[in-house]
């Protein structure tokens, strides 16, 4: 069977929610029994987010095979519950570094090198699937940026071809704008989405469903006027309104039929979904029965978008416990031992993420050291893990200028240090340990216990590892090394015994949460939480 594609595309202004329009369609089609895949076009011309300001581009995702992708993946992840890779995140950097590698070797036979074939080629061989006769696939492609950019036209016109190479019963568009509202006259306006929609008409692209994001609900007048002006049938005009619940828009356009219109678009049928599971985690989400307050202590807390996936784990976590999690956003630089009792008391677990660079790493082991006292349930995560050997160094074994090579390159104890095959390494992109890697748990520990398993897999990205060199006096002093790479040779998880709850992993788990299905390390940290919430 023909694959069939969907392409999502923004008009109007940015951050209207693609991402999430893309994921929701995404997991309504997979309710349907249909194989669904996601992929991402990014106009920058970076080669991937990888060396990106998370303050400027938020959290980078990263999958199993070791890509650094944009933070809408880790969405499509957690709606659909597939595994993206590689060939999911493709940007403009990446396309141009592919046609000039293919121009140095002469591939080109001499000829000049244009937009028009060369990077719409380049792009339209990264839209096509192979065809398996025996799995009826959807491809959810949605492209970055917004219609009218410059960056965005060569995908646009890509978009074109590609649609007439496949042909409209196996390829569409759905078209994501804005319906402002106007508070001094009192009404919706139509008239952006029609703009936007006659810049796509003016590039030969005829959008076939129109998502509107809106405040207020779009009456049948609207919907009517906006089909008429911008030659799309009624039935394909989707309100799209604010959700209470991020994981409910998929509910939300189920009751507006987008899957309906999407399947009838491409000529494929449209089971009832089985949404069942998706409900009953809805309910349990605007339902809790408890309530508990985590601190994130980090150095992006101006953009929550840092910490997107933490966050969502954090809260997926919160619905497998009936609990509300209130996050206290802590910002690492301010913490010092003056004031860490004022910015953490009262919390009921205190997690340290991942980041890199120094700013803030100070207050990061201000936080940990007053977890590790005061019996408050921790949870490290990179970053975290690593500042969790320094503090444990400087505080238990009494080394006072412990710390890791990436910030003390001159430490007489560094705890943590340059991984031996990346010393000499000066290139910031795709230098890191990037991906899935195994991991051995110690049996009797904490990680074994939430984990149900000896063997786990967990996503990483980072540079820098344990020194094996402090292992046997980490370990006399009260901390167990649960977690280990097959060969024995990397330290992946940490633990203390005599802690109600404190454990730190060198992996990033928060990229494999799912809403129905929490990540068991978040899922045990909340359930500390509120026992000691209890005590």
């Amino acid at each position: 069977m023909p694959v069939k594609y969907v392409f999502v595309t923004g008009g109007v202004v940015s951050g209207l929610g693609k991402g999430i329009t893309a994921a929701s369609l995404g997991r309504l089609l997979k309710a349907r029994g249909y194989h669904v895949t996601s992929q991402k076009f990014d106009p920058y011309i970076n080669i991937d987010p990888g060396t990106m300001n998370p303050i400027q581009h938020g959290e980078v995702f990263v999958t199993d095979d070791g890509a650094e992708t944009d933070l809408d993946l880790g969405h499509y992840e957690r709606f659909i519950d597939e595994g993206l890779n590689k060939k999911s995140n493709v940007t403009t950097g990446k396309v141009y570094w592919s046609i000039l590698s293919k121009e140095r070797r002469g591939d080109y036979g001499g000829n000049t090198v244009q937009v028009i074939p060369h990077v719409t080629n380049e792009i339209k061989s990264r839209f096509y699937r192979s065809e398996d006769p025996s799995d009826q696939e959807v491809a959810i492609i949605e492209i970055g940026g917004t219609v009218g950019d410059i960056e965005s036209q060569p995908f646009l016109e890509a978009l074109r071809q590609f649609q007439h190479e496949v042909g409209h019963e196996n390829c569409i568009l759905i078209h994501v704008t804005l319906i402002p509202y106007l508070k001094s006259s009192g009404e919706l306006k139509t008239k952006p989405t029609q703009a936007s929609v006659k810049d796509l008409q003016g590039m030969g692209i005829q959008p076939d469903i129109l998502v509107c994001r809106s405040d207020y609900p779009l009456d049948d007048g609207i919907k009517r006027k906006i089909a008429q002006f911008c030659n799309v049938e009624r039935s394909r005009v989707i309100q799209n309104l604010d959700a209470e619940v991020l994981y409910e828009v998929p509910l939300m356009m189920e009751k507006e039929h987008l899957a309906h219109e999407v399947c009838e678009c491409l000529n494929m049928p449209c089971p009832d979904p089985d949404l069942d599971d998706w409900k009953k985690m809805i309910n349990a989400w605007k339902h809790p029965e408890h309530k508990v307050e985590i601190a994130l202590v980090g150095k992006y807390v101006s953009l929550h978008d840092a910490y997107i996936s933490v966050v969502e784990s954090l809260e997926h976590a919160g619905v497998a416990n009936s609990a509300d999690v209130k996050i206290r956003w802590v910002d690492s630089e301010r913490i010092s031992s003056y004031n860490v009792d004022e910015m953490l008391g009262g919390v009921h677990g205190i997690l340290v993420p991942g980041g890199f660079g120094d700013r803030g790493i100070e207050g990061m082991i201000c936080a940990i050291k007053y977890a590790r006292e005061n019996k408050i349930p921790y949870l490290g995560l990179c970053l975290g893990m690593q500042l969790t050997l320094v503090e444990f160094g400087r505080h238990v074994l009494g080394f006072s200028d412990a710390h890791s090579q990436e910030f003390n390159p001159d430490t007489t104890h560094p705890m943590v240090h340059i991984m031996p095959d990346q010393d000499g390494v000066t290139d910031l992109g795709g230098t890191l340990r990037l991906g899935s890697y195994p991991c051995v748990l110690t049996e009797g520990s904490k990680a074994y216990e939430l984990y149900g398993e000896k063997e786990i897999h967990e996503r990483h990205r980072h540079r820098y590892e344990v020194n094996n060199e402090y292992r046997d006096i980490l370990q006399e002093n009260g901390m167990m090394l649960s977690g280990c790479s097959p060969d024995g040779r990397i330290v992946e998880m940490v633990e203390i015994p005599e802690h109600p709850w404190f454990v730190a992993t060198q992996a990033h788990p928060e990229f494999k949460s799912r809403p129905n299905k929490a990540h068991p390390l978040f899922k045990g940290f909340v359930e500390a939480a509120l026992e000691h919430q209890g005590k």
